[in-house]
């Protein structure tokens, strides 16, 4: 058989009249599945033509006919020697490999979502898995893993920085995600974000109106300012000449609580603490538990702090500046669906740890009042895994108030080995 020039082959195979077939091919290898023909058309007498010449027909083919690629690639190779992926990538352009894509671009969806409810500020408050759903629900931000992926971080970031510490929102904004003062501007994707994934941890709808953004931000500590920002303290004896050291220790001499704000939590030489490795210091969710122990001791309250429901920025710093001074933390809440939250969200911010605050604990409380309200909206607690489930199977709340004579029982052992003096010794509760 006798082969026409490589020359000639190649000004055959670049007729005009066959740019449909070679776009067809280029169209059907592109989508990364294996291809054995081809259907072209509807194809003019001319481009039929130039079709019957190419594979060598005696007749003209159909108006829309099936081009098998074996026959098409051994017409192409007799021309001029190349495949047909070589011929259309050089006619038309780079081949793709549309299914390849996708199983990326599914492989990469599937990363994004599995490292999103992996990350760790997630696991540490399993109430924002509602918020992780709602996210992959939304899908990618303009169809990219990559810009979905930056705006979740950020997202993360900004969460993991809360509370605030009275910051106006752009100043936090601009600590927080370098620089970017307008960042969580109201209206922006990142400020949307954020504020639903803080209204999956309140348990509240998101935010509709200008106003119940605001009241999120203020709970988060971003709007309210260092004086609003309390914390009620009992038993704290710390050293120093400041202001907020005498405040405490008077306090704790006449055997009253005192409410301290953010502002004498960050004044310079507010108080330190004489190093005990020893030394614990119990927090609780409601003041009615603080009450009773200050009525109780008196004088001897050991050190005790309430969070008042969602811990603010004064409780966080408080807590945190304890722990940085070493004392040892340990916090109980209501056993119900906002206290188990509100003990996951104290848990991630604070050194702290559960205080009577185990499945155990729950199943010995509820034995004691067993028709108590109904939980609410239950969330994993991380601290232990069988808390949630045992309190969905009670279908009973246990208020922290009920368990009032366990708290103190335990505050009595650490009022008898140091009267509530920082930088004596006190025993470790259970």
């Amino acid at each position: 058989m006798t082969h026409p020039e490589p020359a000639l082959g190649e000004q055959a195979l670049r007729r005009p009249e066959l740019r449909p077939l070679w776009h067809t091919v280029h169209t059907r290898l592109s989508s990364g599945r294996p291809v054995t023909r081809v259907r072209l058309g509807p194809l003019d007498d001319a481009q039929r033509e130039a079709l019957a010449d190419l594979l060598g027909l005696d007749r003209l083919p159909d108006a829309r006919p099936f081009v098998a690629l074996a026959r098409l690639e051994e017409a192409v190779t007799e021309l001029c020697g190349r495949t047909v992926c070589e011929t259309v990538t050089e006619l038309v352009g780079p081949l793709d490999n549309r299914a390849g894509e996708r199983r990326r671009r599914e492989e990469e969806r599937a990363e994004l979502w599995t490292w999103l409810e992996g990350h760790a500020t997630v696991r540490a408050q399993p109430a924002l898995a509602d918020w992780t759903a709602s996210c992959r629900a939304v899908g990618l931000v303009g169809g990219s893993t990559e810009r979905t992926r930056s705006l979740l971080t950020d997202a993360l970031t900004v969460l993991a920085a809360l509370p605030a510490g009275a910051e106006p929102l752009p100043v936090f904004a601009a600590r927080v995600l370098k620089g970017e003062s307008h960042a969580l501007d109201d209206g922006t994707r990142l400020s949307t974000l954020v504020l639903r994934a803080l209204a999956a941890l309140h348990d509240t709808a998101p935010p509709q109106s200008a106003a119940d953004r605001r009241a999120l931000w203020t709970r988060a500590g971003v709007a309210d300012d260092d004086l609003s920002a309390t914390v009620l303290v009992g038993g704290l004896r710390p050293s120093g000449d400041g202001p907020l050291a005498r405040v405490a220790r008077v306090c704790a001499e006449a055997g009253q609580a005192t409410s301290l704000t953010l502002a004498q939590l960050r004044s310079p030489g507010g108080f330190t603490l004489v190093a005990d490795p020893t030394l614990v210091v119990h927090a609780v969710e409601n003041p009615s538990i603080l009450a009773l122990a200050v009525r109780r001791f008196g004088p001897a309250c050991p050190p005790l702090v309430c969070t008042s429901g969602w811990p603010n920025s004064a409780a966080i710093h408080l807590l945190r500046f304890l722990a940085d001074q070493g004392a040892t933390l340990r916090y109980h809440g209501d056993f119900d669906g906002e206290g188990i939250r509100i003990a996951a969200y104290l848990l991630d911010k604070t050194p702290a740890q559960p205080w009577r605050m185990t499945a155990a604990d729950y199943r010995a409380a509820v034995a004691r009042t067993p028709h108590g309200p109904q939980p609410g909206r239950l969330t994993e607690a991380p601290w232990d895994p069988e808390l949630t489930p045992a309190m969905t199977d009670h279908g009973t709340a246990v208020v922290e108030e009920l368990v009032t004579d366990v708290l103190l029982a335990d505050l009595t052992e650490a009022a008898r080995f140091g009267a509530g003096v920082f930088g004596v010794s006190h025993r470790r509760s259970s």
